[in-house]
Parts: structure tokens; sequence; C-alpha cells
């Protein structure tokens, strides 16, 4: 998608854009929910395509998790009287195409193990930086429901790139090498 910018090189917002910090915080959600469903709907292509037993464990766990993930989404939109609402995402989007294309790169086996955790390492540490950096405007706002949602999500994506770089440290990529 083309921004528009001025002749003095500023982007121009778009009508509808955010000009207060709880609207940019809504926005961020809306992100987020759409990711976190198009996440339930690709993981298990990743489980389908990782060979290692591991692998596949950490992948099944995270999707159940992710699934709770979705409804703590909903749990906010909620908590701020809003029907929830997900729009395209578009680095969410972004990534998950990068994760399809590496699967088409590799062969089954270690090395595409090796890959499947750093395209979902990749997902974890955007996810990580988006539940913070909406966590710290949730705080700013007052808001303490969606905070606490939103904390304990963040819980488990830390909790899940830590242990899928064991994971990699201990036996994928040892195997991958």
């Amino acid at each position: 998608m083309a921004t528009k910018t001025t002749k003095t090189g500023k982007v121009k917002p778009k009508a509808d854009a955010a000009d207060q910090l709880k609207d940019f915080m809504i926005d961020g959600l809306k992100d987020l929910y759409w990711a976190e469903k198009a996440l339930v709907k690709n993981l298990p292509k990743m489980h389908k395509n990782a060979t290692s037993k591991n692998l596949k464990a950490a992948i099944a766990g995270h999707l159940e998790e992710t699934k709770g993930q979705v409804q703590r989404l909903e749990d906010a939109f909620k908590a701020l009287k809003l029907k929830p609402e997900a729009v395209k995402c578009d680095a969410m989007d972004g990534l998950l195409k990068e994760a399809e294309g590496i699967l088409e790169e590799t062969e089954p086996g270690a090395v595409r193990d090796a890959a499947i955790i750093a395209a979902a390492q990749k997902v974890e540490h955007y996810e990580i930086a988006s539940y913070g950096t909406l966590a710290t405007y949730a705080k700013l706002l007052g808001q303490k429901e969606v905070l606490k949602l939103l904390l304990e999500t963040l819980k488990q994506e830390k909790t899940c790139d830590k242990d899928l770089t064991k994971l990699a440290k201990t036996e994928i990529n040892l195997k991958a090498k």
C-alpha cells in the first residue's frame, strides 16, 4: 500500500487516522486480533512439516495457547466496550508468508525444523514487541483489565520464545549442523 506523501516529505494521515493514544491502542488490538487468528490457521501447517517430536509438541502447545490469546483479545475488546474486530496486520502477514517460503526452501528434516524455529521466533519477537507496547499504553490509560490480559499473553509469548531457543540450542540446530 502506497502512502500519500506531501512535497515536504511528510506522510499525509488517512481520514480515520488515530489522534488519541487510546485509538492507536485499539488499532493495535485489531492488528493483534487478526495476527493471532491467522496464527491459529497457520500453526497446523508448521506442525505437519516439523519432524522433531519435541518441536511438534511445542507447536501443538503454542497453538492451544494462541487460541486462548484470541479469547483474551476478545475480552480486551469487551473491557473497552467494543466489538472484537480484526484488521489485517501487514507485519504478521509478511512473517507468515516468509514462514511459508522457508518450507519450500528446505528439505524435510533437521534443517527445515531449524528454519521453522527461526520463523516462529520472528513471529514471537513481533508479538512480544506488540503486546509490550500495547500493555504500556493500557497502563498509561488506566485500562487495568486490558493491561492484565495483555500482560498474561506477553508472559506466554516470552516463555514460548525461551522454549524455542532452548529447543534450537539443545536439539534442532545440533542435528541440522
